[in-house]
């Protein structure tokens, strides 16, 4: 496995680049992730309604990936894994945020009030996080891959239905459907496509990125795209704690919890390959003590996210591939990644920027993104033996998570509580997966019935 997956370093861990390599190295991680950390933002902000609050948030994602990332790279005390970990918004809180967001709605409130709530909930479902970081090892026992590969599979089927929705045009949108929001996201579609296959792998993880800057410029050229005015906008960014006030929602708050989780035994396996990418040990104590101190830092980055008005962060596994594409694996270059993502997080006139790509624009890109998070809950799946009990296991959970999305009126008459947490897909199927895979675990299986194994499946 160790062979698989290291590379000839130029840079090990605790090397120092000069600062023309670290920057270079540094630049292609962020191109690697900075679709990743403003899309979740751009997603929430639009179906939810938030306006004018879209730039600041903005803003604020890119300083608080900056500071994670930092954090993690070195390691204060037992907080950071010391290695390259970019830091960013995590996909896997989107639904779970914007069921809380329309939790408030629903109540009455405003945008304010909506996001006073969702950064509320989602600074105390850190705790889950940093408390579960402390026995990580321990808790992979009762998580198997076939767990986490449910919730993630469900993670990305629940979220294509935005990124389709915003090709067609939006929610609301007078021309949904119409032809020219169908070949804007086609265009967005065809150019990741085709950069794909390229050879330069550097081409291929930017890809996404030029998606959305042809799409872009192919939409202004038809008209589709409205500046906003720029002189509206402050000069910089003034990180203030809990701008929007605070507030907590226990039936917001269990599904967020449920999601930190997941992305703590999701943020072990990130940490673990990019252990094998920097060639570092991936077993024995220190690799514990490197495993659990990069999921306090998740823990606590998506804590400092909610005190500044941003959405949970976790470890970015794209960035991963960085590391083997420039043999560099030097911690000190996320000092320059964190210097540049906090840079780019202080001018809000970049977040303004980014509110003039038009949805069939986003959703192009971001059907891609979330397709790939379904397709890597598979992969998680079929990594493991698949016999008879995983089977139905997969079937049952998947049923039941898909069940709910497709049929929402399922348990309108169940008490609002049950409403909240079991109408998410994600958490009706990861509660299913949970309990099933407990239950079967209490009577051992034949050996023999084994059906099916992951290697006689295709490969991803």
């Amino acid at each position: 496995m160790e062979q698989q997956y290291s590379s000839d370093l130029i840079y090990g861990l605790d090397d120092k680049p000069s600062v023309k390599a670290a920057s270079y190295a540094a630049l292609q991680h962020v191109l690697a992730s900075f679709v990743g950390i403003i899309t979740p933002t751009l997603i929430i902000g639009g179906v939810l309604g938030l306006g004018d609050h879209i730039p600041y948030l903005i803003s604020m994602a890119l300083m608080v990936s900056g500071v994670g990332t930092f954090i993690q790279a070195k390691r204060i005390g037992p907080i950071g894994a010391g290695m390259i970990c970019v830091q960013g918004t995590s996909f896997a809180f989107l639904g779970s945020v914007l069921g809380a967001g329309f939790l408030v709605k629903a109540n009455g409130g405003g945008p304010d009030e909506m996001l006073a709530t969702i950064f509320g909930v989602c600074f105390f479902g850190a705790f889950v996080e940093i408390i579960l970081s402390r026995f990580i090892d321990k808790l992979k026992a009762v998580i198997t891959p076939v767990v986490t590969g449910i919730v993630i599979t469900t993670i990305g089927i629940s979220l294509i239905k935005v990124g389709i929705t915003d090709i067609a045009g939006g929610f609301g949108a007078e021309d949904f459907g119409s032809a020219s929001n169908l070949a804007l996201g086609g265009v967005v579609l065809a150019t990741i496509v085709i950069l794909n296959l390229s050879r330069n792998t550097m081409v291929r993880l930017s890809s996404i990125l030029v998606g959305l800057l042809v799409g872009w410029l192919v939409a202004l050229m038809l008209g589709k795209v409205t500046m906003p005015d720029f002189s509206s906008q402050p000069f910089l960014s003034i990180p203030i704690p809990f701008k929007y006030g605070f507030a907590f929602d226990w039936q917001a708050f269990l599904p967020i919890a449920f999601i930190y989780l997941i992305t703590a035994i999701e943020s072990t396996g990130d940490l673990t390959a990019n252990c094998l990418f920097s060639k570092q040990k991936i077993e024995g104590k220190q690799y514990i003590k490197r495993v659990k101190a990069g999921v306090l830092a998740d823990g606590i980055n998506s804590m400092i996210a909610a005190v500044f008005n941003t959405f949970p962060n976790t470890t970015f596994s794209q960035n991963n591939g960085v590391i083997h594409l420039t043999g560099i694996a030097s911690r000190y270059i996320g000092y320059f990644i964190a210097g540049i993502l906090f840079l780019l997080g202080l001018f809000p006139i970049l977040g303004a920027i980014l509110m003039t790509i038009p949805k069939p624009v986003l959703g192009g890109a971001t059907l891609v993104m979330f397709g790939t998070v379904a397709a890597a809950g598979i992969k998680i799946i079929a990594s493991e033996t698949l016999d008879r009990r995983r089977i139905m296991t997969i079937a049952i959970s998947l049923g039941l998570g898909l069940g709910v999305m497709l049929v929402p009126d399922l348990l309108k008459e169940a008490p609002k509580l049950v409403q909240t947490i079991l109408g998410s897909p994600v958490t009706m199927s990861g509660i299913a997966a949970l309990v099933i895979t407990g239950l079967l675990s209490l009577v051992k299986d034949k050996p023999q019935e084994t059906v099916l194994k992951s290697q006689s499946l295709p490969e991803a």
